[in-house]
């Protein structure tokens, strides 16, 4: 494990498509209950280092019902983005995370984790990866019944969602309240 963090704190397989240069972002252990399998880091959480450092980190832990200190233990939460660097800034946002990151590290990360009792999967480039997904983010985010009670898909908790979450009042009346319900089991 300890081997498989230094690869990937030393990785460079992107530095020259990354505007911003390098800086992998993430956290795990062998003991992590909980995965959160999002998009890539942004640029705040690239100047700081610490994943989910943001307005989209404030608003995913209240969504969880969590607190920073339970968040940021790597011993209940693994933060493994499919990307670990910031990609960079697109017209509408974050430019999508370099698929050669996944392609490199994700399989070998998730393989050490063994412990994990639910996968929080967030945005769509997460989806894809790890559930059969339906056309749309809000399709696949709506049909969160029917995968299994170890995994949840989610939007992603940034601000610029607002929009969304205002057209979707169900997922803050319905989902919330089964996601803050299973990562409390999960963390038990």
């Amino acid at each position: 494990m300890k081997a498989l963090r230094e690869q990937i704190s030393s990785c460079t397989a992107c530095e020259n498509d990354l505007e911003f240069g390098v800086r992998p972002v993430f956290q795990f252990s062998r003991q992590s209950k909980i995965i959160i399998a999002g998009q890539a880091p942004g640029a705040k959480v690239h100047k700081s280092g610490i994943p989910f450092d943001d307005a989209s980190g404030d608003r995913l832990r209240e969504w969880m019902g969590v607190e920073r200190k339970t968040f940021y233990d790597e011993r209940n939460i693994a933060i493994v983005p499919m990307a670990f660097c910031y990609p960079g800034k697109g017209k509408s946002g974050d430019l999508p995370p370099p698929k050669i990151c996944a392609e490199t590290w994700r399989n070998s990360v998730l393989q050490e984790l063994k412990q994990v009792r639910l996968t929080l999967v967030i945005g769509q480039y997460a989806q894809a990866w790890h559930i059969e997904t339906k056309p749309t983010l809000t399709e696949t985010v709506k049909a969160w019944r029917t995968y299994s009670e170890g995994i949840l898909p989610m939007p992603h908790p940034s601000p610029r969602n607002n929009i969304w979450l205002s057209k979707n009042p169900w997922f803050e009346a319905e989902f919330v309240p089964e996601l803050r319900k299973r990562v409390k089991l999960a963390l038990e």
